[in-house]
């Protein structure tokens, strides 16, 4: 039988009664969810809001077989249930985890692999911004694309979770960072955070910047979530045996391209989604992540952007707000 503290038969959660726009998103009652082999019970204190939710609300991103219909992939709070098979973490300690769905609740089930504890002196609110994007950028740009120290990097939508997260591990990590934002003020947010060129994509070509930046090498590493018009663009501004990662389509999936250089500059293309993935190969970026990275939160090298923060049940207004594109970082939902 899992271990356990008192806790209610019943939580309120976001649930969903429809697809749509954000108002789709209800506070609902719910059964208390019960921790099986290797889960832990984290009661909520903050959940981090990703583009991945939006997509899940409007129909085009379901959950995992198994996983909740509750939207949610990051929490961060305290451990009040263990199931079998748990060997690390005990009720009481904070943590913040990456989970396939359920952190838009009072209580969370998230499996003890992907569970990390709260680095340094991170609030709640901090911690919870942190599994979703650190996972991403880690596996993907890290991982899979293999950036290394004195190469360079460039990453698309720069003030995002995505963004804020890839530029300030590139930088920590010794990468000349170029990121593209859709204004002056996110432009200088991005060069705060580490990035050593930004480019103002409503009124400058990224591609002639960095061509321009990089006396016509281009860049070793790409990071997109955009695809459609600008993947020619990405394929232009790599540099031989350069790596382009993508990870979303928000501009469209269907392409039309000259895909010649993907052969004459010996090119790399990969692509993935973390929601899908099994729980040993979360776990495995998961202690990456812990021995890499969590130090450098630690010491303050790297710290989570937090753009503005809502009430669980205001679930609806920080969707709306993510929809705008304004905000500069993450947004949090509370449990107060």
């Amino acid at each position: 039988m899992p271990e356990t503290v008192a806790l209610p038969a019943t939580m309120i959660a976001i649930a969903m009664d429809g697809f749509g726009a954000p108002e789709v998103l209800k506070p609902v009652e719910r059964p208390l969810p019960q921790p099986g082999n290797g889960e832990l019970l984290i009661r909520v204190e903050a959940a981090g809001i990703n583009r991945p939710d939006v997509a899940q609300r409007k129909g085009g991103y379901p959950p995992p077989p198994g996983a909740p219909d509750i939207p949610g992939l990051e929490c961060a709070g305290t451990v009040v249930a263990v199931g079998p098979d748990c060997r690390r973490f005990r009720p009481g300690d904070k943590v913040c985890a990456l989970v396939a769905g359920g952190g838009y609740a009072d209580y969370c089930l998230a499996p003890e692999p992907q569970v990390l504890p709260i680095p340094g002196s991170l609030s709640m609110i901090e911690a919870a911004a942190l599994p979703e994007t650190f996972f991403t950028v880690w596996s993907n740009v890290f991982d899979r694309a293999k950036l290394e120290p004195g190469e360079s990097f460039l990453v698309h939508g720069g003030t995002s979770g995505i963004g804020t997260t890839a530029i300030q591990l590139a930088h920590a990590f010794g990468v000349r960072v170029f990121a593209t934002a859709g204004s002056a003020e996110k432009c200088a947010a991005c060069q705060d955070l580490g990035a050593d060129v930004a480019i103002n994509y409503r009124d400058e070509d990224f591609v002639a910047r960095v061509k321009a930046e990089t006396d016509r090498r281009g860049v070793d590493v790409i990071l997109d979530m955009v695809g459609g018009s600008y993947t020619q663009r990405n394929i232009d501004a790599l540099a031989v045996d350069g790596r382009l990662a993508q990870i979303a389509f928000m501009g469209g999936a269907k392409i039309e391209a000259d895909f010649t250089k993907l052969m004459t500059k010996r090119l790399t293309w990969i692509g993935a989604t973390l929601r899908p993935r099994s729980i040993a190969d979360k776990g495995r970026i998961a202690a990456a992540l812990e021995a890499k990275v969590w130090p450098l939160i630690a010491n303050g090298r790297i710290k989570p952007l937090i753009f503005k923060t809502f009430p669980m049940a205001e679930a609806a207004k920080a969707h709306a707000l993510m929809e705008t594109s304004e905000h500069i970082g993450k947004i949090v939902l509370t449990n107060g």
